[in-house]
């Protein structure tokens, strides 16, 4: 008689794409022991695991034609299903729909009750991430394609199993809590993002935070103080100096019908900020300042040049707006409305009062996910000449902060 084996059942499959091929990759290979340590001491977690990385030169440079990929599982603090092949390029959006592939086609073999994706290198916003030692990075929207395609290619290969999806993504990436990041992977079926709205110090989210995921995979709220709590009390350092990685976190519900309403809300409050520009210059005026008195994202002194000083965060810019009275009655209701649509999508937030290796740098309204608002012309897409738009992407265009931002730059 033929039997089948029963598949280990597992609170969580957690898939680690690191993409290691540039100067983050000596210090991100934390991601992968502290894999190894949280499997070791959890059982509920399978990590899948796809780490690009490289032969380093005594100054810390890559050797050119150096770099490989390592492709394995970790279950219980031990390695299977090892590979080793030529690099592959991870700022290719089919290269991670391929991955994604393979981590829910281990999701299902291990019974994993949820699957989620955490992308560890260098991220800018809306402007995208997983940069190569080239300076490619894969934009926003195709981070979220991506991840679509790879449910798909698990839907193809397993019908048994088509309505297995991503549920959460790790951004372990710098300035990755955007609305616009949140309503992309909201589109493609992702329920949570838990991701920095500022700048992360390498080895930037702890992989322990697979623990906090599985420990509370019933209580989405739980789930994600305990991520945030994780991320901002983790020390890193060395020869007595310590750092945390992050200067504020957040973990937010980017469930359709949440992010449905933010998208509602944003966008009548910024079609009755255009219609009052266009209709009384004092206003105009009063609206940009509104906007302008909210510090952007990079507030360290070395910041100049770096794209995302008009990245704000969104309950702040709205704040500001509900409470300035020279506004009319109309604009101040609809900015609390947008204010507490988007505040309903943060599941925990926290921010560090004194963020060490950016000292004098306050982090006080960096709360919760950042939209796009330049009040510049130079600020609407700073880095275009580099091929990287923060403004093409559906948030930015569906709610009209495209129509916003040309009325006040």
């Amino acid at each position: 008689m033929q039997t089948h084996a029963i598949p280990t059942r597992r609170n969580l499959e957690f898939g680690v794409y690191r993409d290691g091929d540039n100067n983050l990759d000596a210090s991100q290979t934390l991601a992968v022991t502290q894999a190894l340590k949280t499997s070791a001491k959890d059982s509920t977690i399978e990590f899948t695991v796809q780490n690009t990385t490289g032969l380093r030169s005594v100054h810390g440079d890559i050797v050119e034609g150096k770099t490989r990929t390592d492709s394995f599982t970790i279950d219980d603090g031990t390695i299977g299903q090892a590979n080793v092949s030529s690099a592959h390029d991870m700022a290719d959006p089919k290269n991670l729909a391929q991955f994604v592939a393979h981590t829910l086609d281990n999701a299902q073999a291990s019974g994993a009750k949820q699957t989620w994706i955490d992308l560890v290198d260098h991220g800018g916003g809306d402007g995208g991430g997983l940069e190569t030692h080239d300076g490619s990075v894969m934009a926003m929207p195709a981070i979220a394609k991506a991840i679509a395609d790879g449910i798909s290619l698990h839907a193809k290969e397993h019908p048994e199993d088509a309505h297995r999806g991503v549920d959460g993504v790790v951004a372990n990436q710098c300035l990755m809590s955007t609305l616009g990041f949140a309503d992309a992977l909201s589109r493609v079926g992702v329920k949570y993002l838990a991701a920095s709205p500022e700048t992360m110090v390498s080895p930037g989210t702890p992989t322990t935070v697979a623990h906090d995921i599985s420990l509370h995979s019933n209580d989405p709220k739980a789930m994600a103080q305990s991520v945030v709590h994780e991320v901002m009390h983790t020390r890193y350092g060395a020869n007595g100096a310590t750092w945390g990685p992050a200067a504020a976190f957040d973990v937010l519900d980017t469930s359709r019908a949440t992010m449905q309403g933010i998208d509602t809300g944003v966008k009548r409050l910024d079609d009755d900020l255009i219609s009052a520009s266009h209709a009384d210059e004092s206003t105009h005026q009063e609206i940009r300042r509104d906007v302008n008195s909210v510090d952007g994202m990079v507030r360290f002194p070395q910041s100049q040049g770096l794209p995302w000083h008009a990245d704000r965060p969104a309950m702040a810019v709205y704040d500001v707006l509900a409470h300035d009275s020279s506004l009319s009655a109309t604009i101040r209701q609809d900015a609390k409305d947008a204010e507490r649509a988007v505040a309903s999508s943060v599941l925990a937030h926290a921010e560090a009062a004194h963020f060490a290796p950016f000292g004098g740098s306050s982090y006080r309204n960096a709360v919760g996910p950042t939209a796009h608002l330049p009040t510049t012309r130079q600020q609407i897409d700073p880095w275009a000449s580099r091929g990287i738009s923060e403004t093409k992407n559906a948030f930015y265009h569906g709610t009209d902060e495209d129509k916003l931002a040309r009325s006040l730059a």
